[in-house]
């Protein structure tokens, strides 16, 4: 079959598929990758590959691991009595860029949303309360965002883990209601670490 579109076309509609990219930073992406040498076109094109080919989750907190386990839960200077859970990978990378907290993490890959049909299950929740049975860990901080559906995992993570005697904590927020925690900056990030407060 013919394609009447054109190539540049078609990288342009790839482009434009990924998040916050619209038609017409999806071109200029597209001219500026056509100006660049051949080699990086192919190195481009070779991480994306290898990302999709290599990359996984790791099979203790769902961060990105390039190995059975990620690079913060292999590492012996973490604080292992303290754990963040966070909604999404990239909330955990920008508490990782604010660069205050030693801990380790929990990504739930979402929220409760009944309305949505998402349920614990969904969320993998069982994973976080199985991981916590016996590991030493002396306080879970949930830092999902200010939404219904945040408020309503916290309060859902907060029953199901203080029968098992661990202290669990809020954290405070300096960000808006409603706004999602991977646009907030660093140091609201971190003075909302540090101001959080017990579930409960």
């Amino acid at each position: 079959m013919i394609n009447r579109k054109g190539i540049l076309a078609d990288l342009v509609g790839e482009l434009t598929k990924l998040p916050g990219i619209g038609r017409k930073t999806a071109q200029r992406l597209a001219f500026h990758i056509l100006r660049q040498p051949s080699e990086d076109a192919d190195r481009l094109a070779e991480a994306i590959r290898a990302v999709k080919a290599r990359l996984g989750l790791c099979r203790q907190c769902r961060n990105v691991a390039e190995g059975d386990l990620c690079g913060i839960c292999q590492d012996p200077k973490r604080d292992r009595t303290r754990v963040v859970v966070v909604e999404e990978v990239t909330t955990l990378h920008a508490i990782e860029r604010a660069g205050g907290y030693k801990g380790l993490y929990h990504v739930l890959a979402g929220a409760l949303s009944p309305l949505d049909d998402v349920g614990p299950s969904d969320i993998k929740v069982q994973d976080l309360v199985d991981r916590l049975k016996g590991s030493g860990v002396e306080e879970v901080i949930v830092a999902t965002s200010p939404t219904i559906e945040g408020e309503a995992t916290a309060i859902y993570l907060s029953r199901l883990i203080k029968p098992l005697g661990i202290r669990i904590s809020r954290i405070a927020f300096g960000v808006p209601v409603g706004m999602d925690l991977e646009y907030a900056d660093e140091v609201t990030l971190m003075k909302s670490l540090d101001g959080r407060r017990e579930i409960g």
